[in-house]
């Protein structure tokens, strides 16, 4: 019988022989939802298969999974492609996948995706859905407050969070106890100031952190900081908690993951409209955030027969499909069609017609020791934006002691 088991026994990944043990993150009901139904279907295709699925919130499970694998691991588990599964990689505890790729004619499928799910020039992921970032926003409101477009430049995104903010609305809500979304943050102005090459050699430790270009980024932050055009106690609230500021009229603007769609209240869906991040240098080619998410099979899994025949059904078009809709992303399957929900539909669009590159994200193109790092000093930076200088000064040493570069 399928089950939904969270228990430490089923979080270790020990299953009884003949079982497929799989650990899925998850960020709210409609995620679990149609992972769930995802893993009905596999089960009615596959009846000699036992499954045992844990169900872990997305954040408990950054921190659980590499215990999951450098001990009893589970037979699958999903992840993220880019740094982040090759961090694993590189340390042996993810299956190499290339064979299943030849198989599964993936080379064809996910082309789009194989970059980011190759290490060393071969694959250790399955992707099965990426998503567009961009500016989610209240309708309603922008008309509120006299705003008659949604803002393309970065003086008109500035120009209409004054008009909010005088119409006693606050332009941006962000959950910085989740660093991450400040990361979304940095990530956007970095690449719209400087530019995707810039902005990549950043993330794999080439540029100094002291670099004017790097403080370019954090002078533009502070300007919205300085203008009170963020929520108050930013570092109080976490995404979840981040939300409802739109959902009640406090907030008009996030900057957030095409994934968050699937959890808005239907009343407040209605009114939700969803642009770019609009162009600071008009000289930079736009680039944009796709993080891609992906299913891998950890090496000491016990079960890799059954893995490997749930990661082919997983990464089936229809599934793909299914998985994205359910997720509210992008369908890493190019066989997939394309999606129907109003918020992906831009977000393809944006992704699709993308110039200058697409970055994985902050945390899953640079390594996770300097990363983290990255992120606690945006996390100081809201609390004190005066300290740039000091902040960055923190990051060029952790730099060169993680990258021992001088």
């Amino acid at each position: 019988m399928l089950s939904a088991v969270a228990s430490a026994v089923m979080l270790s990944g020990i299953a009884q022989a003949g079982t497929l043990a799989i650990n899925i993150a998850y960020k709210g009901a409609s995620q679990r939802t149609v992972w769930q139904s995802t893993l009905d279907e596999f089960k009615k295709a596959n009846p000699d298969v036992e499954l045992k699925v844990a169900f872990v919130d997305e954040e408990a499970y950054k921190i659980q999974l590499p215990n999951w694998l450098s001990s009893a691991a589970p037979d699958v588990v999903t992840w993220h492609n880019g740094e982040r599964m090759a961090y694993y990689a590189s340390r042996g505890l993810f299956e190499d996948l290339s064979g299943d790729w030849v198989k599964n004619n993936w080379n064809e499928t996910f082309a789009s995706s194989k970059e980011a799910s190759s290490y060393k020039g071969k694959q250790y992921a399955m992707p099965t859905v990426y998503y567009s970032w961009g500016m989610f926003y209240r309708k309603d409101l922008f008309e509120k407050a006299g705003i008659t477009a949604e803002p393309k430049t970065w003086a008109e995104l500035l120009d209409a969070s004054k008009k909010l903010k005088a119409a006693g609305i606050t332009p941006f809500t962000v959950g910085g106890r989740d660093a991450w979304t400040l990361a979304g943050w940095f990530d956007y102005l970095d690449l719209r100031i400087n530019g995707y090459e810039f902005h990549q050699k950043l993330m794999s430790g080439e540029v100094p952190y002291t670099d004017a270009r790097v403080k370019k980024v954090y002078t533009t932050w502070k300007t919205l900081l300085d203008s009170k055009y963020f929520i108050d106690n930013a570092l109080s609230y976490d995404l979840d908690a981040a939300q409802p500021f739109m959902f009640q009229g406090k907030a008009a603007m996030m900057l957030m993951g095409t994934f968050i769609a699937k959890g808005f209240p239907a009343k407040q869906a209605q009114v939700m409209g969803y642009f770019q991040f609009p162009t600071i240098d008009p000289a930079i080619v736009g680039a944009e955030e796709g993080p891609i998410e992906s299913l891998h099979i950890p090496s000491r899994a016990k079960n890799k027969v059954d893995a490997r025949r749930f990661l082919a059904f997983a990464g089936s078009p229809a599934i793909s499909a299914k998985l994205a809709e359910g997720l509210g992303s992008l369908p890493a399957n190019s066989k997939s069609a394309p999606p129907e929900e109003p918020i992906s539909r831009i977000g393809f669009e944006i992704l699709s017609n993308t110039k200058g590159g697409i970055a994985q994200f902050y945390d899953r193109d640079m390594t996770k020791e300097m990363a983290d790092e990255g992120m606690k000093g945006m996390q100081k930076f809201i609390n004190n934006p005066a300290a740039i200088d000091e902040i960055l000064a923190q990051l060029e040493q952790a730099r060169k002691r993680i990258y021992k570069k001088s």
